[in-house]
């Protein structure tokens, strides 16, 4: 009999052992797994919201926005330096914004790195001009056509627009004789890169400021050389007439544009949409751009001594046109080989 309780009392001890161990049963697999991803994914999810939401609130200007804008910042780095594509977006980001870090110190310090559209014509065979004075490279090219008295002249003039001197805040007039000064359309860097400076009169003419509001008739030069490299003078009518009337140029002015200000360009001058500088406080500062260009010639209106030789296009211009305007707006700058 006390055998037999004692094995009783075994067989229970042993049964209560079992119940209390399979009570403590492990975690299962699965839902540790997914609910760590859930944290991680969470946490990610956060952090990325919460960098995306910084970096779009520190930014307290248009221009930084567009410095942080990963995919045309990303366009811009791919096209300039041709590397590989990344790895990871984060990488991308890092090598786009290494890049465009700061439009003006780009621009100053290494224009390389910067994608800038060309609009030259593949038909034409163009030249390299080193700019002495900040080792600007432009094309030129040499161009046959008639003259205003219909005789057959060759020239060789520049395919793009000056674009030389220290930028200055469009609200200012460039009255600075010590330096030459230049507009960049809405004050950005970047714009003189593609569609050139833009210039008062006397500074195109390389004459005293105060020649924009009086007469300097008597300062003006043949072959006037003004704001042009050495070796190169200003852009005239008759040097413009030339390049309309170029040989094989059956579209008149449109064969002049560059297809993206509306023309043919066959003639290969790439002549662009660079807009005006405004002499108006009234208006805008800036008008125009890649709608119309403008340019001034080296000579002065004898009536009124505010105002000088300037044409313009626009998009649609089929005819040559052949003004004055005022001096203290502020055009581009076309240069012509002396010889």
């Amino acid at each position: 009999m006390k055998i037999f309780a004692l094995m009783l009392s075994a067989v229970l001890f042993v049964a209560c052992g079992d119940d209390s161990s399979s009570s403590a049963s492990a975690p299962d697999p699965s839902e540790e797994s997914s609910s760590s991803v859930e944290k991680s994914s969470e946490s990610s999810s956060s952090t990325a919201t919460k960098k995306s939401s910084s970096s779009v609130d520190g930014d307290k200007s248009s221009s930084s926005v567009k410095k942080d804008n990963s995919s045309s910042s990303a366009v811009k780095a791919s096209s300039s330096s041709a590397t590989p594509k990344s790895s990871s977006s984060e990488e991308v980001k890092q090598s786009s914004s290494s890049v465009v870090a700061s439009s003006s110190s780009v621009v100053e310090q290494s224009s390389s790195s910067i994608v800038i559209p060309k609009h030259f014509s593949t038909a034409v065979s163009y030249s390299d001009l080193e700019d002495s004075r900040d080792s600007r490279v432009y094309k030129y090219f040499a161009v046959t056509g008639k003259d205003t008295n219909g005789k057959k002249v060759t020239i060789k003039v520049m395919a793009e627009n000056l674009n030389v001197g220290v930028m200055i805040d469009g609200e200012k007039n460039q009255e600075d004789d010590s330096k030459i000064e230049r507009y960049c359309y809405d004050n950005d860097s970047i714009n003189c890169l593609i569609y050139g400076g833009l210039y008062q009169w006397a500074e195109v003419m390389q004459l005293p400021s105060r020649c924009n509001t009086e007469s300097c008739a008597g300062l003006i030069k043949p072959n006037h050389q003004g704001i042009c490299p050495a070796g190169w003078r200003l852009l005239t009518y008759n040097d413009f007439y030339i390049v309309v009337h170029a040989d094989d140029n059956d579209a008149g002015v449109k064969g002049v544009r560059s297809t993206a200000f509306g023309g043919f360009n066959y003639t290969g001058y790439s002549l662009v949409g660079a807009g005006i500088r405004d002499d108006d406080a009234q208006n805008s500062r800036f008008a125009s751009l890649n709608t119309a260009a403008f340019w001034f010639y080296p000579t002065e209106q004898e009536t009124r001594v505010n105002r000088a030789g300037v044409s313009y296009s626009t998009k649609t211009t089929t005819t040559i046109s052949d003004g004055y305007g005022s001096k203290l707006q502020a055009s581009s700058v076309r240069c012509v080989m002396v010889e």
